[in-house]
């Protein structure tokens, strides 16, 4: 394998996280979403909102590279209330120091290389460095590949489920919490 790394994200890496974005959720979720919500997603509206996100925050992305390519990112910061609340709503009393991470994905062509394991552990690293205690992610039932991954990790469901509506078919998500301390292993 090249040089691996990770690295904080760039204004100009938009176009690339927002096709990585679409390609892997073509590839991994063709038996989770009807096919008219993954044909109809939009590349000039992902990039657009990725580099909102590059440019204004709050949350940090970083990439993981593999020579000179960028094969997959990661995104994370302040869990807002409402996703850290518990299915009864009520909030925990470490809310103020979860973190969301709203997005870890990585190319399918360049999966199994370690790349899901250093951008969660360095994004973990830099979450902590911040104050946050634990990590949170919604992860879809059905995805049990990313359900695998995370639970390498320590991460677990934590009983919170919601649905979404993903073009008239359910979506159901399970949210998964666990520490930042990661001793993931990584090829």
């Amino acid at each position: 394998m090249a040089d691996a790394e990770v690295r904080e994200a760039v204004a100009s890496d938009a176009a690339e996280i927002a096709r990585i974005q679409l390609t892997t959720w073509r590839t991994a979720y063709t038996e989770l979403l009807p096919a008219e919500v993954l044909d109809g997603l939009d590349p000039a509206a992902a990039e657009q909102e990725w580099q909102q996100a590059l440019t204004e925050g709050p949350v940090t992305v970083l990439v993981a590279t593999e020579g000179s390519w960028i094969v997959g990112f990661c995104a994370a910061g302040p869990a807002p209330e409402p996703e850290v609340a518990a299915a009864n709503g009520t909030v925990p009393s470490d809310a103020s120091t979860v973190a969301l991470v709203s997005a870890l994905l990585v190319e399918p062509r360049w999966g199994r290389r370690g790349h899901g394991g250093r951008l969660l552990g360095e994004m973990a690293q830099r979450l902590a460095a911040t104050g946050a205690t634990r990590g949170i992610i919604w992860v879809p039932e059905a995805d049990t590949a990313s359900m695998s991954f995370f639970g390498t990790a320590g991460w677990a469901p934590d009983g919170t489920v919601r649905t979404l509506d993903a073009g008239g078919r359910p979506l159901r998500e399970l949210r998964l919490s666990g520490p930042l301390e990661l001793q993931l292993k990584t090829p």
